[in-house]
């Protein structure tokens, strides 16, 4: 079974404008591991993709900022599916790491993945 990706919240500015090298090296990662869809491309003012999968839409954006400081937060609803999806669809990562981290009265047990572009992304469930 496939994790839900419920919401993503951007490390830094926006989760539509996330920064790459290259857009069309950086895609086979997001459609081919991270399971999402291409919705679009676009041109100005800089090479562009909208990605989405489940709920939410993310964006790869040629705009000049550092991937190694950007990224995004993926909340699913269950953390370990989402580990085994992407280790199925090809994730090089021997062991998920799994912590648990506590951002104001919520706990979340993550995991965390660094995309060939460098990009930071933490994939969390929710704990009761």
């Amino acid at each position: 079974m496939n994790a839900v990706f419920k919401a993503a919240r951007p490390y830094a500015g926006d989760a539509l404008n996330l920064p790459v090298k290259n857009v069309e090296e950086a895609l086979p990662f997001y459609q081919n591991v991270l399971g999402f869809n291409l919705v679009s491309r676009g041109d100005a003012p800089h090479r562009s993709a909208v990605l989405a999968r489940d709920a939410i839409q993310i964006g790869l954006a040629e705009n000049g900022g550092d991937p190694e400081q950007n990224g995004c937060f993926f909340e699913v609803d269950d953390v370990e599916a989402a580990f085994a999806e992407l280790k199925g669809r090809g994730l090089d990562k021997p062991d998920a790491g799994y912590r648990v981290d506590r951002y104001g009265d919520v706990s979340w047990r993550v995991f965390f993945v660094i995309a060939p572009d460098g990009l930071c992304y933490c994939l969390g469930q929710r704990q009761s």
